[in-house]
């Protein structure tokens, strides 16, 4: 009996979720006792995170932050034109590398993490490029040290944004592994903020901006990042589920920018809250976890806001509020024991107008 089949009988409703553990655990022992290690062998080995798997990352890390370093440090020492050279060296010597390790039995993740890295060469060579050539936007110019495109927002920036995303867009054709996205995420995050100024010249004429500018702009570009995280899921689930980090993305650039928002209107306030409910149940209908995580905190956030500032003096509200917080923690309890009957509800009565809105991994969850 596959386990597959078992969840599809659950899903189907004729068994329950526990009947499936019990009857699993029943083929398993009996498996064992006939000698046989597994019911079934996996087509595909399971991903793990072992120690080996620590050391990769740690590894591509170190390249990463060392390389970014030299960067700093030895630009005013070789100059721009040595240092797109060196970023090509190393972005070739990383590709070369990892393509030969890609083909080798069990050395996808290092194959991959040094694809990685070659990507994130991609926007110091477009730095020095720009730095040689003084190819720096009007009115913008110069925006400083590579060691500023982390911190400070800038519309030069912008080049080296959209030059990482189409590397990480190319990387991911010819090999596709999953932290490759993260990188590309990360430079969508930053597009959304230093495509700011660009907004405030299109719109004044002038290059200065406001912060109250850049939260909207963050916020907006957040959510049309949502909605092609959630085109791309609505197209193909493979694994290494590389939307993940465009929905990451894009939660982080929405309810960042949303959260800072400050306003005194206690209405705004309960409007916010319940965009945090939303998401909560925008999590359960795309089967994407990272919304309820961000939601629970922008609901927890408004529940302080309340026994803080609105219920300050009111004793008994410090006790209402302790119990739904343990209500909260009840319904988390309910909902992990009912979600793959709740995921059959919503697969079984949702009508296939919003069916169709649904990633197939949440229909088969």
């Amino acid at each position: 009996m596959f386990r597959t089949e078992l969840e599809a009988a659950v899903h189907a409703g004729i068994i329950t979720a526990d009947q499936a553990e019990r009857l699993h655990a029943f083929f398993e022992s009996r498996a064992a006792k006939a000698g046989v290690m597994q019911v079934t062998a996996p087509a595909v080995a399971p991903a793990k995170f072992d120690f080996s798997h620590v050391l990769w990352y740690a590894g591509a890390l170190i390249v990463i932050g060392a390389l970014g370093l030299f960067t700093t440090v030895a630009f005013g020492a070789m100059g721009p034109r040595a240092l797109t050279i060196t970023a090509l060296g190393y972005a070739a010597g990383f590709v070369a590398l990892g393509r030969f390790l890609w083909s080798r039995p069990g050395l996808k993740v290092p194959a991959g993490l040094l694809i990685t890295c070659a990507v994130n060469m991609v926007p110091m060579a477009v730095y020095g490029i720009q730095a040689e050539f003084d190819l720096w936007p009007e009115p913008f110019g110069d925006p400083g040290g590579y060691d500023n495109f982390f911190e400070w927002l800038n519309a030069s920036w912008v080049y080296m944004d959209v030059a990482t995303i189409v590397a990480g867009a190319i990387a991911l054709r010819f090999f596709p592994f999953p932290f490759i996205a993260a990188i590309m995420a990360g430079a969508l995050w930053f597009l959304s903020m230093d495509l700011t100024p660009w907004v405030a010249y299109a719109l004044t004429g002038s290059p200065d901006f406001t912060w109250s500018l850049r939260d909207d702009v963050s916020m907006y570009f957040g959510l049309a990042l949502i909605v092609v995280a959630w085109m791309l899921d609505l197209r193909r689930w493979q694994a290494g589920d590389f939307a993940f980090w465009l929905h990451l993305a894009g939660v982080i650039a929405f309810w960042c920018t949303l959260s800072v928002q400050d306003s005194d209107n206690g209405y705004l306030k309960m409007v916010y809250c319940l965009i945090n409910v939303g998401m909560i149940l925008l999590a359960v209908f795309l089967g994407r976890r990272v919304y309820a995580v961000f939601g629970a905190i922008g609901v927890s956030l408004y529940l302080g806001y309340l026994a803080y500032d609105v219920f300050e003096e009111v004793l008994m509200f410090s006790i209402v509020l302790s119990a739904i917080g343990l209500g909260v923690i009840g319904l988390g309890i309910w909902y992990f024991r009912k979600q793959q009957a709740i995921a059959h509800w919503l697969t079984t009565s949702l009508p296939p107008e919003l069916q169709r809105l649904r990633p197939v991994h949440a229909r088969m969850a």
